[in-house]
């Protein structure tokens, strides 16, 4: 990261740091996107069984993620500051939290997910296919949640090639082992939608295994020491980190488990509607990757200035991040409306699931401007380290607007499942206008904290 001064400096470098992030995040996401379009090809039980899997597991990793992404805005700001003693520390001591939060994980599977799967509508085929989908994805936890601390490092240096590079590496591995495991291929036997889940855990161990390559030897990040000094565990600075990654974590679980929660409210509906439904997340998904990129752009921009005291410069980057997210999400409007027929081809040749998935494309069209707003706003608010009443928002429009207006719409109007998207549209909505009123009022506070 370096000062800007004028507004053309401050594009160029906001696109230097969003542009590997957005390949980062496309190249992640892709991971799960060929999970659940090769698993679909194999059939819709598979199809259906990695939907609901996915619809378990994605909220509780990116909520548990979000609370390991607070040392993005810690190291950013003590970066900007000059405090750059404190980065091996910090780094380390999310690297213990990060071990703690795997833990939690694996005794919870344990005792929790034959139960969550039992209380759901689900026919034996679909209930076995999740259930081993996401004991093959648990082999690769460990690794996953130390990348991620890796990757928060290389972020708050303004090096988002680095993980880009990684993710590129690891995308095509992701692939090739879907494509042996779920179909049986090279003497290997035909898991189906469960060899996905082991097919990721192998990709997991990979990136961390090159993430760490990259601490350990190549600069700037070596000359940080990362792993050459022990630290005892501190519980003051994980106090900290959950001080400010709580929120953050919530936050994002309360809207990626509102998509979950209405996967697993559609297992009232047959196997074709779920199919679908999960189909159209996903592609919608693929888009929400432009504004979710610039959040984690913004965070480090934002983070960076406010740690120098540039607050004029902070607030540019926050406005030129969103109004960019916005143009996209028109854009992406009309992609959406115009390819839904081969999208979804992608996911399925079954006559009945295509005809569903082309109508939830149709809704997800909606939630494309909303998503625009809030994930750039949640992004240059955690640069501000402000996190605590974006999660009450969050929570308020998700689950108390959101998902019983999606409840009522589907089952007391002719909607029926496409009333649950009526609900995710009004409650990102409603968190996009409230995020938007607290960055303006963040903004103005910090401004007169600055005043002589």
């Amino acid at each position: 990261m370096k000062q800007t001064k004028t507004w053309q400096e401050k594009l160029r470098l906001l696109m230097y740091i969003l542009v590997p992030i957005l390949i980062t995040q496309l190249g992640l996401y892709g991971m799960n996107f060929f999970d659940t379009t090769m698993s679909g090809q194999a059939g819709a039980d598979d199809l259906a069984g990695v939907a609901i899997g996915s619809s378990i597991w994605l909220p509780i990793f990116t909520g548990l993620v979000g609370i390991l992404m607070a040392l993005t805005p810690i190291l950013s700001q003590d970066i900007g500051a000059g405090k750059h003693g404190k980065v091996a520390f910090s780094v380390m001591q999310a690297i213990y939290l990060s071990l703690a939060i795997v833990a939690i994980i694996i005794i919870a599977g344990i005792i929790f997910l034959d139960p969550i799967l039992e209380a759901m509508s689900l026919t034996d085929e679909v209930s076995r296919i999740a259930k081993h989908y996401l004991i093959g994805l648990s082999y690769g936890i460990f690794p996953l949640f130390l990348y991620t601390v890796l990757r928060c490092f290389f972020d708050s240096l303004g090096q988002t090639r680095v993980t880009m590079i990684i993710t590129l590496l690891a995308l095509p591995i992701n692939v090739f082992f879907n494509y042996i495991l779920i179909f049986g291929h090279f003497g290997f036997p035909r898991m189906g939608g469960i060899g996905a889940g082991y097919a990721s855990s192998i990709t997991y161990w990979f990136i961390f295994g090159i993430g760490l390559y990259f601490v350990i030897k190549i600069r700037p990040f070596s000359e940080y020491l990362i792993f050459h000094i022990f630290f005892r565990v501190s519980f003051s600075a994980w106090k900290e980190l959950l001080i400010l990654g709580l929120p953050i974590g919530f936050t994002i679980f309360f809207e990626t488990s509102i998509f979950a929660a209405v996967t697993l409210l559609m297992s009232q509906f047959n196997t074709e509607t779920i199919a679908a439904h999960q189909a159209a997340i996903n592609f919608a998904s693929l888009l929400y990757m432009i504004p979710m990129s610039v959040a984690f752009a913004l965070t480090i921009a934002v983070g960076y200035e406010v740690g120098a005291k540039r607050l004029q410069d902070a607030k540019q980057y926050s406005y030129l991040g969103i109004g960019f997210a916005v143009l996209f999400s028109i854009v992406a409007s009309f992609i959406l409306y115009f390819t839904r027929g081969p999208v979804a081809e992608l996911y399925s040749n079954d006559p009945d699931v295509l005809i569903l998935i082309q109508h939830f494309l149709l809704f997800a069209i909606f939630f494309q401007i909303s998503d625009a707003l809030a994930t750039p706003i949640q992004g240059a608010l955690r640069g501000y380290k402000d996190v605590n009443i974006p999660f009450l928002m969050a929570l308020i429009s998700f689950w108390f607007i959101g998902l019983p207006t999606g409840y009522i719409t589907a089952n007391f109007t002719s909607l029926g499942p496409f009333g649950y998207w009526v609900g995710l549209i009004t409650g990102l909505a409603c968190c996009a206008t409230a995020l938007l009123y607290r960055l303006v009022i963040v903004q103005r506070k910090f401004a007169v904290k600055t005043i002589p």
